[in-house]
């Protein structure tokens, strides 16, 4: 893994990345499996690596979100009860190169999205999500983040706040411990598939948690992102455009 080309790049990269999706309550996952296709790292390595990094860096986040109030049990509750499960069946699945690329450059299509404010609008009406609504949306989404290699948050949180079911804040706080549960719930599923860690990936963990750490405290408060944004989601559309002609 260190001896990909450039690493010297991506690893000044990575704790960027760390901290910008932290400060939404992410972790991060769809960022860091663009910039390891970009350095053409092996698609093997990718998946389990991005969910060790989203283990650490959402918690992080989920730390500073909780700790400020802004965690809705209820909510998540409705989303994880069914995702936990079918994050540990996606996990399981190995899924072709190519097939994997594809679904990968289009799940990406949601962290520009994201990065771009496109669902950056929440409502002043907060309406209740039923049970049925978070269990068939939570179990799709933690499906797809095992498959994939992701937590689900860069999906979830526009999810809630395009259906008004929770605020800015609210909605990071939930997603940081949705993006938790369901990492590790799929790291298992990977592990229970012969799926091994390289000792360079907690190498990784390290770097990425400087960013973690100064972007959930400061995206609990009030932190104004928006020029690093764009440049983010401009790095996670050239991976996008790579993912789907390579």
């Amino acid at each position: 893994m260190l001896q990909t080309e450039n690493i010297y790049i991506f690893l000044i990269i990575l704790p960027v990345v760390s901290f910008l999706y932290s400060s939404v309550g992410h972790g991060g996952a769809s960022g860091y499996l663009a910039l390891m296709a970009l350095f053409s790292f092996a698609p093997e390595s990718m998946k389990p690596t991005a969910l060790l990094l989203n283990l650490f860096v959402a918690g992080i986040s989920f730390y500073y979100y909780y700790k400020e109030g802004f965690f809705n049990k209820q909510l998540f509750l409705s989303f994880a009860l069914s995702s936990i499960p079918l994050a540990f069946v996606g996990g399981m699945i190995e899924v072709d190169a190519s097939i994997y690329k594809k679904i990968l450059a289009v799940l990406l299509i949601f962290a520009i999205l994201k990065m771009l404010n496109v669902f950056g609008k929440e409502s002043q009406v907060i309406k209740q999500v039923t049970l049925w609504q978070g269990l068939i949306i939570g179990g799709i989404i933690g499906f797809f983040s095992g498959l994939i290699g992701i937590g689900g948050g860069i999906i979830l949180t526009p999810v809630i706040l395009l259906l008004h079911w929770g605020k800015m804040k609210e909605a990071a706080a939930v997603s940081a411990l949705f993006i938790w549960v369901n990492s590790a719930s799929g790291l298992i599923g990977q592990f229970s598939s012969g799926v091994r860690l390289e000792k360079a990936s907690f190498l990784l963990v390290a770097i990425a948690l400087i960013g973690g750490v100064l972007g959930g405290y400061y995206g609990s408060k009030k932190i104004n992102n928006e020029n690093l944004q764009y440049i983010l989601a401009f790095v996670l559309m050239i991976a996008s455009v790579k993912l789907i002609f390579t």
